[in-house]
C-alpha cells in the first residue's frame, strides 16, 4: 500500500516561494492522480493543485494560478508543489493524496483520493 510523507513546509514571509515535496513508498505514482489540498485555520479542506502521473496535466484552483506550480519526478517517485508570492492567506496545512487518475479533470475531488500523508505546515506571516 501506498505511503505519503509531505515535507517542505515552515515559516515565510509574504511574497516568498516554498517548495512542498510528496514522497511515496509501497508503490508507484505512476498512473495516478496525485494532489495537494490544503486546509486553513478555521477552514474547510479545499483542492489546491493535481497532476496526473502518465500525462502529466497539471490542473490549479483559481486563487493559485500563476502562483503555484505542481511537478512530478518518477525516478524519486515524488510530487512537488513550488508555492511562490506567498500570502497570508495561504496559510495552511498542506496534504498530499492519490486517487485514480481521471480524478484530475473532475476537480480532485476529496471524497475520491484514497490516500492521505499527514501534512505539512505552511505558514506566512511577517
Amino acid at each position: 500500500q501506498v505511503q505519503l510523507v509531505e515535507s517542505g513546509g515552515g515559516v515565510m514571509q509574504p511574497g516568498g516561494s516554498l517548495t512542498l515535496s510528496c514522497a511515496a513508498s509501497g508503490g508507484s505514482l505512476d498512473y495516478l492522480a496525485i494532489a495537494w489540498f490544503r486546509q486553513g485555520p478555521g477552514k474547510e479542506r479545499e483542492g489546491v493543485s493535481c497532476i496526473t502521473s502518465s500525462r502529466g496535466s497539471e490542473h490549479y484552483a483559481e486563487f493559485v494560478q500563476g502562483r503555484f506550480i505542481i511537478s512530478r519526478d518518477h525516478a524519486k517517485n515524488a510530487v512537488y508543489l513550488q508555492m511562490n508570492n506567498l500570502k497570508p492567506e495561504d496559510t495552511a496545512v498542506y496534504y498530499c493524496a492519490i486517487g485514480a487518475p481521471h480524478l484530475c479533470g473532475l476537480g480532485y475531488p476529496m471524497e475520491g483520493m484514497n490516500t492521505w500523508g499527514a501534512g505539512t505546515l505552511v505558514t506566512v506571516s511577517s
